[in-house]
């Protein structure tokens, strides 16, 4: 296998099985052996581990995608949000050849329930909250969040079996209306303040940057700047209503 395949396949566990291994063992294959014509045959693994960051990368990759082609147009500026989170995760060897690995995916038709399944079955909750988080992140990349991407975040949130109150939590978080601070709370206006303190409680735990540790340091930015956002609601209700 070429560098490219040890860089991936040297990191991939239960990703590389089901359809997201077909999915990226196909774009795999037309980016390391476009000028051999060798296929890269990608099987499914029977054996079960902790989501690793290649598991992650490789669902990153799929519903990056998903989300970028939902409103029927792959603009340049989403490729360089991608771009940008990428290096700042994973380093410029892996991103490079990560987004490669989505421009190929790019062109491919995505089983997006199958998919969605998959990662459901193999990633522990507060993962696929980080991974939902990140797709919000994408889909707000061009500066216009459109209809068809809302519905295709919520589709994917379904399927990954996330709540509709942690769907809503997270939409809040990058979609502000005027009760925004309690929805990210999972709570509504004419909650009392003990049932704020309690909500951001269970919040503050749910979102946890240590949740992501099985992922390694890389993703421990982007889970405090979560956890941050969980915070900075707490305070602003606190200080519309005056208690400490």
């Amino acid at each position: 296998m070429s560098h490219f395949g040890k860089i991936l396949g040297g990191s991939l566990g239960w990703a590389f099985g089901g359809p997201l291994g077909v999915l990226v063992g196909i774009a795999i294959g037309s980016v390391i052996d476009s000028g051999s014509g060798k296929q890269v045959r990608i099987g499914v693994s029977q054996q079960q581990r902790p989501t690793q960051s290649g598991d992650f990368g490789a669902a990153l990759i799929a519903l990056s995608a998903v989300v970028m082609k939902a409103d029927g147009k792959v603009l340049k500026s989403e490729i360089q949000f991608v771009r940008s989170f990428f290096q700042t995760q994973f380093g410029t060897e892996r991103t490079n050849e990560y987004i490669k690995l989505l421009q190929n995916v790019l062109q491919q038709e995505i089983p997006v329930r199958d998919v969605c399944f998959q990662i459901r079955t193999n990633m522990e909750h507060p993962l696929r909250l980080e991974l939902l988080r990140y797709l919000f992140e994408v889909s707000k990349s061009d500066g216009n969040v459109d209809k068809s991407e809302i519905h295709i975040l919520q589709q994917i949130s379904d399927y990954m079996g996330i709540s509709s109150k942690d769907f809503l939590s997270l939409k809040n978080m990058y979609y502000k209306d005027v009760d925004s601070a309690y929805k990210i709370l999972e709570i509504n206006m004419n909650a009392t303040d003990e049932e704020v303190k309690k909500a951001y409680r269970k919040m503050a735990v749910k979102f946890h940057p240590d949740k992501l540790s099985s992922l390694g340091p890389e993703f421990e930015k982007s889970g405090k700047e979560k956890f941050q956002k969980v915070q900075d609601a707490y305070e602003k209700i606190k200080k519309e209503r005056g208690f400490k």
